[in-house]
């Protein structure tokens, strides 16, 4: 029988897709591109969140946060947590018989001492923290030892960069992308999204996080030449992603499609059509743990959201016609769900929050979104809708117009459907929370309309299997909706 295939995951915080393989040609970031050229390149990927540690904990569970438990981030003072920390990728590889070590960041459950953490994911060997050379130091190290191991390995390697951290070189009240070894990169010119201000603040600020992209990239090369020096490559299956989009305004903490986007590069070896190959479907993170188990030969684990993306690549089945996105909590409360469809979004928004979170950390802006340039930046509409193929950018509100647009019934029953199937805390309004109310209602009465039957249809259709519900973790601070407040700050 042959072994099972070790497997390598790479990841960074915050990049979206900005990396020249995505198209950014002002980026420099030949590792990665490299990687991309013996992969495949999923350009429509998404995560299940648009902040750090709920779409971790999908990745790496391959289930919704309202199922695995991790609703918010897991540091202090927030706290959040798996429901189930035997969930995790590398508990149910080293039961198959893996090596299991972590390198970096670890942000998908609670944020506890390395030994702590190992004990309760299931890592043979755990050890957080660093900048980019730490992790580069201590990634070379595990691949020696897993070199000199008869057992299959694997090993998660998780790199901060490119992370907004202080720096001494920041201005007064800024924190950007620079840190203490960050160099700006503006040698290529400079990429301002499309949702951006294009002005110099918003120049300055890419310049640095095409820096930091770079410099991320390095380290990611010198973990995968030293896995080719040790002739591991050709059994290894190696996943470069990141947790989600960037973080700029309008991006990271949204769920529009800047916020919820992210690189995915996933090298087979000995796979046929798995080298070269981009994928225009959408896919997304809650697939790589079946896709994965496949692909190593394993038998995929009961009870995961997502699909393997085997039959998509090498027969070219069709793929998930939705993928859905969560925000609860981040600094403060603010509830949103969005379904997405090939050709249009919908976005419930179920607080009076301001219509786009900070995400720089930063009490002074450089940069500014392109449609919230104003005095006021307001707040959110209980539902949005959007068609992604005139409108791409998400600027035109297509919600309440007349006429309704014929997605919009369809879309509200699929994601009321969803919410159902992972015992969504949001089904059960708050009691005096108008605007819950105004968006549950709104989705409720819009999937009234949907004609079609969809919310059955969509049951029986999809590709998320449900897993038995996982209890709150800390009932007594449950609110009247259901959903845990643990240390919010608004």
């Amino acid at each position: 029988m042959t072994a099972p295939a070790s497997i390598l995951i790479l990841h960074c915080h915050d990049l979206g897709r900005f990396l020249g393989s995505y198209g950014v040609a002002t980026v420099s970031t030949p590792a990665l591109d490299a990687l991309a050229g013996e992969a495949v390149v999923f350009e429509q990927a998404f995560a299940t969140s648009p902040h750090c540690s709920p779409a971790r904990a999908s990745l790496f569970t391959g289930t919704y946060p309202q199922r695995n438990g991790v609703l918010g981030l897991t540091h202090e003072p927030f706290a959040w947590d798996l429901a189930d920390p035997s969930s995790h990728l590398a508990s149910r590889l080293g039961r198959a018989g893996y090596r299991t070590e972590l390198v970096g960041v670890q942000h998908e459950s609670r944020v506890l001492p390395d030994p702590e953490v190992a004990e309760r994911l299931g890592f043979d060997r755990v050890r957080t923290g660093g900048d980019r050379d730490l992790v580069v130091e201590r990634a070379v190290e595990a691949l020696d030892a897993a070199a000199a191991d008869a057992r299959p390995f694997y090993l998660q390697v998780g790199f901060t960069e490119p992370h907004r951290v202080p720096s001494e070189r920041d201005r007064p009240g800024v924190m950007g992308f620079l840190g203490s070894a960050v160099e700006a990169d503006d040698s290529r010119g400079v990429t301002v999204p499309p949702f951006l201000v294009d002005d110099d603040g918003a120049r300055e600020e890419m310049a640095e996080l095409q820096g930091a992209v770079a410099h991320m990239d390095e380290g990611v090369g010198r973990v995968l030449a030293h896995l080719d020096r040790l002739g591991l490559a050709e059994r290894t299956i190696v996943l470069f992603t990141t947790d989600h989009g960037l973080a700029l305004p309008r991006a990271k903490c949204t769920l529009y499609d800047a916020g919820l986007e992210v690189a995915m590069l996933l090298r087979a070896p000995g796979r046929s059509g798995w080298a070269g190959r981009r994928i225009t479907a959408q896919v997304s993170h809650v697939d790589v743990v079946p896709t994965l188990f496949e692909l190593a030969g394993l038998e995929p684990p009961a009870g995961l959201a997502g699909a393997s993306l085997v039959p998509l690549v090498e027969e070219g089945r069709p793929a998930r016609r939705h993928t859905f996105g969560q925000l609860t909590f981040h600094t403060y409360y603010d509830p949103k769900r969005s379904v997405r469809s090939p050709s249009h979004k919908l976005i419930a928004n179920f607080s009076n929050a301001p219509r786009s979170m900070d995400p720089t950390q930063s009490w002074v802006h450089r940069s500014l979104p392109a449609d919230l340039a104003g005095p006021s930046v307001g707040t959110s509409p209980a539902l949005e809708l959007y068609d992604l193929v005139d409108d791409p950018e998400e600027r035109r509100n297509l919600a309440g117009a007349d006429p309704e647009p014929a997605e919009l019934p369809a879309l509200a029953a699929t994601l009321l459907d969803w919410m159902r199937r992972n015992d969504d805390p949001l089904l059960a309004p708050e009691p005096g929370h108008r605007r819950h109310e105004l968006a549950l209602a709104g989705l409720v009465d819009a999937a009234g309309r949907d004609t079609a039957g969809r919310d059955t249809a969509a049951a029986a259709a999809s590709p998320d299997p449900l897993p038995t519900r996982n209890p709150p973790q800390n009932p007594s601070a449950t609110s009247p909706g259901g959903v845990e407040r643990r240390n919010v700050r608004t």
